[in-house]
């Protein structure tokens, strides 16, 4: 019989974050600190006038841009919280997920061979978008000397003539890095001077503690090299909604359009009228929410520090990254370890990229509770490993 699938997708890997849930869905008494979700439900007020949408009927399909009055209200936020400037006519869409929004700037932009530069440890949708846009992924590997922040050096590292495109996912998934604004000057002179395109991830982008998001889109010269993807899922507690933006220039956004248009249709069309209110009357909750995940944030780094864990401080998204090379095992190993050992679920640094080896992703979208208790579990787990030398 003749194969039935494509060799360079059977090539890619599954997601490395599945394996270790797979298995602690079949165990019992696990705490698990692993997944990127919001615990908190979707504000009320929102879920309101999604069930408000229902009642009315509003079930049909929106433009496939997505509903007039969103990409107003997207346009808006944008411009009072990140000066930033987009059409809502011609310059945004509306997408399921930022995910989503990855996929298709990535396929829009790229010709085979075209290559991309991707800083990791990174969200694991990148590379694999990449190679099914047949282009070419070109890590960078990021330094927890720098704080996992890209560098001017790095980059210029890594240019060939055959770079087009740069991601730059921060705040970072799984680091909890951030660039401030003169990090970001730095790059955009790089891009500039290379000509090249930069594919800016900020689905954290208010979940920043200390200084408040700079979007590289917003410095000179870079608007209109820049594709900027964010969504409702992290800031405003909406995963399950399924909703993201990806904003830039009319001439590409009209190509990711046409791909939208043929693979998707629109985005849920409740989960639209929804977000319209989210951005109205959502800035209070996005406050709540992120003072909680900063108080989490304080409460971990003191008690790795008391524990005597190395971890360099994140001042975005809701991750820390602790260090695990003190004792002699792979990410993959120590993961396995706690979780069998003391029922404890975390993400082992590889799978984010090769260089998170000998680190942990451990999330703190969770509750107070929830994080002491697993702190407690990890502080006994990693007591044995010492005293077994």
């Amino acid at each position: 019989m003749r194969n039935p699938l494509s060799e360079k997708v059977v090539a890619i890997k599954p997601s490395g974050i599945r394996k270790f849930f797979d298995i602690a869905s079949e165990m019992q008494d696990v705490i698990s600190l692993g997944v990127g979700e919001p615990d908190f439900d979707t504000p009320w007020h929102v879920r309101d006038e999604g069930i408000y949408s229902l009642e009315k009927g509003r079930t049909f399909y929106t433009s496939n841009s997505g509903l007039k009055e969103l990409r107003e209200e997207i346009s808006r936020y944008l411009e009072r919280r990140y000066q930033l400037q987009y059409d809502p006519i011609h310059e945004i869409l509306v997408t399921v997920g930022g995910s989503e929004g990855i996929d298709i700037a990535l396929r829009a932009m790229l010709d085979p061979g075209d290559e991309v530069l991707i800083p990791e440890p990174c969200y694991v949708s990148y590379l694999p978008c990449v190679v099914l846009a047949d282009g070419v992924p070109v890590t960078i590997e990021l330094k927890e000397e720098n704080e996992f922040r890209l560098t001017k050096e790095e980059l210029l590292e890594k240019i060939t003539d055959k770079t087009k495109i740069l991601v730059l996912p921060f705040p970072n998934n799984p680091t909890g890095a951030v660039l401030r604004r003169e990090d970001l000057e730095a790059i955009a002179e790089v891009v500039i001077e290379k000509d090249l395109f930069v594919l800016s991830d900020e689905i954290y982008s208010e979940l920043t503690y200390g200084e408040d998001h700079v979007s590289i889109a917003s410095l000179p010269g870079m608007w209109e090299r820049t594709l900027t993807i964010n969504g409702f899922s992290k800031s405003y507690a909406m995963t399950g909604w399924r909703l993201g933006y990806i904003c830039g220039p009319q001439k590409i956004v009209e190509q990711m359009t046409k791909i939208h248009q043929f693979a998707i249709m629109c985005a849920p069309t409740t989960a639209q009228y929804a977000a319209v209110e989210a951005l109205r009357n959502g800035d209070d909750d996005v406050a709540m929410m992120r003072e909680a995940y900063n108080q989490r944030r304080r409460f971990l780094m003191h008690e790795f520090e008391r524990m005597g864990l190395k971890c360099f401080e994140p001042f975005g998204a809701f991750y820390v990254f602790p260090s695990i090379k003190e004792f002699g095992l792979s990410s993959d190993e120590f993961a396995m370890r706690l979780l069998e050992e003391e029922h404890v679920a975390v993400v082992p640094g590889t799978a984010f990229g090769e260089c998170g080896e000998g680190f942990l992703r451990i999330s703190y979208a969770y509750s107070i509770e929830a994080l002491k208790a697993a702190l407690e579990r990890i502080e006994r787990f990693i007591g044995r490993l010492r005293a077994q030398g």
